[in-house]
C-alpha cells in the first residue's frame, strides 16, 4: 500500500505483485478529499479511518509512505507530519510494517530523475502498469508512485540480500554475467 499523506488530500494505492520479477498490478487507488473540512482534528480522524478501511478491505502486506521533507513553512510541515503519523498509526494498528521514502527517492525510482514533476511521474507510471487516473488526481498518482517505488526497492538485489551483496559494486563483482 502506498500513501501520499496530506491534510487536504491524501492519496492511497494498493498494488499487487506475485513473484520477484512479475509486473505490479494496480488493485485500487483514490484520494481522500478533506479540502472542505475546517477542523484539523476531524481531518486527522478521517485519515485514520480511511486508512483502516483500505487496509481492512485489501489486506496489504506492507505500507510505504512518503517521508516528510524540509520546507520553509514550519506550520505546513507540522500538519503534514500529523497526517503522516495518523496514517502510520492506522497501519501499526493492523501490524503492518512501515517503509518511508523521501520524495526525491520516489521520483528517482519511477523516472530516473530526483527532480521529476508530478506530471512526469504520472506519465511514466502509465508505462509500467495500467492506471486510470486523471491529471487532476496527482495525489493519487503520487500514492501509486510510492507503492511502485517500494516494489522496486524491495525487489532490488540489495534489498533481497541476493548472494550476500551489501552494495551495488559488491553485486556487480559477484554477478558479472548479469550485466546488460
Amino acid at each position: 500500500m502506498g500513501i501520499d499523506p496530506g491534510t487536504n488530500f491524501m492519496g492511497y494505492a494498493i498494488i499487487r505483485t506475485e513473484g520477484r520479477h512479475k509486473k505490479p498490478e494496480l488493485v485500487v487507488s483514490g484520494v481522500l478529499d478533506m479540502n472542505k473540512i475546517n477542523d484539523p482534528y476531524i481531518k486527522l480522524q478521517r485519515i485514520f479511518k480511511r486508512t483502516l478501511q483500505v487496509i481492512d478491505s485489501y489486506q496489504p502486506d506492507e505500507l510505504a509512505i512518503e517521508a516528510q521533507f524540509f520546507g520553509k513553512n514550519v506550520q505546513s510541515m507540522l500538519k503534514l507530519g500529523r497526517a503522516q503519523g495518523v496514517a502510520i498509526a492506522a497501519a501499526l494498528q493492523r501490524d503492518i510494517p512501515i517503509f518511508e521514502y523521501a520524495p526525491r527517492k520516489i521520483k528517482m525510482s519511477v523516472t530516473g530523475s530526483g527532480t521529476a514533476s508530478k506530471e512526469q511521474i504520472a506519465l511514466l507510471l502509465n508505462k509500467f502498469m495500467t492506471i486510470n487516473t486523471t491529471s487532476d488526481m496527482l495525489d493519487e498518482t503520487d500514492a501509486i508512485a510510492i507503492a511502485y517505488c517500494h516494489f522496486l526497492q524491495s525487489n532490488s538485489p540489495l534489498a533481497t540480500g541476493e548472494k550476500g551483496c551489501k552494495s551495488w559494486s559488491d553485486y556487480i563483482k559477484k554477478n558479472p554475467n548479469k550485466l546488460v
